[in-house]
């Protein structure tokens, strides 16, 4: 039998190309428009905030009210411009950077005329005595922005009921009691509060463009005590120095008011079919819970504007383009910002499981649920100990006919 080949050393045809030229001779991209807004979208003048009619490609608003004047120059973006949207509230008795304390307010049940004291976070609620719907419009929010659009319930309880139970039965080592614990009987409606956020972008970039390629390497190694030589193929990276500019309009970026329910949990209830909203009306939260916002209309801006900042770096590398992508710089301006404040349904139940609290959230529109669950140590072991005896047997069957 022959020895097995022995690598002496690895010469390349041509050394790597590991350095990119410099950013003087950066290649240039076009402006690329990625997303742009419906035909006759309306923009708001961030100085008067009246409505114009705005064209993203024209790269300049100029509003015939007031004046005010915004120019996008191409490859020119100052870093991290934002629009203030304090503009938008010019006038107006709310204040952007408020939001709901936590306060305790008393108040009268209409009902059986009880008294009892209700946080401000609460918009409405149900008397703790009769059941009886209340609300609650305490001192403290009479400058928070109020709901614009509702969504309305679709999903009923019992439907919500019978999605949890089916999303139970599909859970690895849960409780048999879990659905015992969770004590549905208490799923109980809720109105969330959420921003959402419309913006125009400009995004200037720079970064690096990796393409492939493949060389020829000769090497030599040693059978049988005798040199032969071989080659193989390699492959390399070519770095380009790049710049360029995505422009996007991001439509409904949507970010959560309230920091009662754990906000991971919440992200999951999406998609939302923000299209079926209806104008806020206090019909519509007649028998729920419905909830103010913690997080300030400014706060909110800035969490969108994060959400925004990771969708255009995606995008910025699409537009590099090649094998690899590096992005180095990223500066972004933001135009025709606005917002609305929204009340969105879900069924909620908080239980404990061994002195533990879990949550269990269902969105009342698409029936899509989220939940944290407890896990069954005795269920686990079990696998564990069943696992262990099947592969003893195996290898009890593997000696048996390495025997024969």
């Amino acid at each position: 039998m022959d020895a097995p080949p022995v690598i002496n050393q690895a010469t390349p045809a041509s050394p790597p190309e590991t350095t990119a030229p410099a950013p003087e001779a950066m290649e240039r991209k076009p402006p690329q428009v990625t997303n742009a807004p419906p035909t006759g979208r309306m923009f708001p003048c961030g100085k008067c905030g009246a409505k114009l009619e705005y064209d993203p490609a024209q790269r300049n608003l100029k509003c015939p009210y007031c004046g005010h004047e915004e120019v996008i120059a191409p490859g020119q973006l100052a870093g991290n411009a934002e629009l203030d949207l304090d503009g938008y509230l010019r006038g107006a008795q709310i204040d952007a950077q408020a939001s709901a304390s936590g306060q305790l307010q008393e108040v009268k049940c209409p009902g059986c005329g009880a008294s009892q004291e209700i946080s401000d976070l609460y918009l409405t609620t149900a008397c703790k005595f009769c059941a009886t719907h209340l609300v609650n419009e305490p001192e403290s929010a009479r400058k928070l922005v109020f709901p614009e659009l509702v969504l309305p319930f679709i999903i009923p309880q019992r439907d919500a009921v019978t999605r949890f139970n089916g999303w139970v039965k599909a859970l690895w080592f849960a409780p048999n009691d879990l659905t015992q614990f969770a004590n549905l009987g208490r799923l109980r409606g809720m109105y969330l509060p959420f921003w959402t956020y419309d913006a125009m972008t400009y995004s200037a970039y720079t970064g690096q463009r990796g393409d492939d390629y493949w060389v020829t390497v000769s090497y030599t190694v040693t059978v049988n005590g005798r040199t032969e030589y071989r080659t193989r193929q390699e492959r390399r990276t070519r770095w380009t120095w790049v710049s360029g500019e995505v422009d996007n309009f991001f439509d409904d970026v949507l970010v959560c008011g309230s920091q009662v329910l754990p906000t991971e949990m919440v992200n999951k209830l999406t998609p939302w079919e923000l299209r079926k909203l209806v104008p806020y009306k206090p019909d519509y939260l007649s028998g729920f819970d419905s909830l103010r916002y913690q997080i300030s209309l400014l706060t909110g801006y800035k969490l969108a504007q994060e959400i925004m900042a990771a969708a255009i770096r995606e995008l910025c590398r699409r537009d590099i383009g090649g094998d690899h992508q590096v992005v180095s710089t990223v500066n972004t301006q933001y135009t025709g910002v606005t917002f609305k404040h929204l009340l969105l349904p879900i069924w909620v139940a908080t239980y404990q499981y061994h002195n533990k609290t879990y949550h269990i959230l269902v969105n009342a529109q698409t029936g899509e649920v989220v939940g944290t669950r407890p896990y069954s140590w005795v269920k686990i072991a079990l696998a564990v100990l069943a696992g262990l005896v099947l592969l003893a047997a195996i290898v009890g069957i593997i000696a048996m006919k390495a025997q024969k």
